[in-house]
């Protein structure tokens, strides 16, 4: 393990991963470190992208988002072109919250967050307009048995 991820970078990213709003005085006690010293570990973190960026994580259903889709996507060309477009789509369509290509027989799954089946068929008529499928699948989550954005730090 280099310098930069030893025991008390670790020790902060679990902590921020947590509760990324504690300061750098909080920080810095819980980690045994001085003020300026933690503040500069965390600085190194941030420079060396480690630590991308720190965000309020926030309730979906309070939201009025509280249906999370799966679709499972086949691609009908496996273009550059093809790619590009499903990109733009992706990006100018707010709640897609992420997309991945996928190895094997499924092409790509896209999470979504939405209001209802109907808000999910209004993005679904988007995407078949937008760019050619293969196939389009979508699962409904029926309940969340975990969900975190915590990575496994050992």
């Amino acid at each position: 393990m280099n310098r930069e991820l030893d025991e008390k970078n670790l020790k902060i990213l679990r902590l921020l991963q947590e509760d990324a709003s504690l300061s750098v005085d909080e920080l810095a006690e819980q980690v045994s470190l001085s003020r300026n010293a933690c503040w500069r570990r965390v600085k190194t973190l941030e420079e060396g992208g480690v630590i991308t960026k720190r965000v309020a994580l926030l309730n979906p259903e309070s939201l009025g988002l509280g249906l999370m889709v799966y679709a499972l996507i086949q691609d009908s060309e496996h273009s550059p072109e093809w790619v590009d477009q499903l990109r733009a789509v992706v990006e100018n369509t707010p709640e897609i919250i992420s997309a991945h290509r996928m190895s094997g027989d499924l092409d790509y799954v896209l999470r979504m967050r939405v209001k209802s089946v109907a808000d999910y068929d209004r993005i679904y008529k988007k995407l078949i307009q937008e760019i050619a499928l293969s196939s389009i699948s979508a699962s409904f989550v029926m309940e969340n048995i975990k969900e975190t954005t915590a990575l496994p730090i050992q």
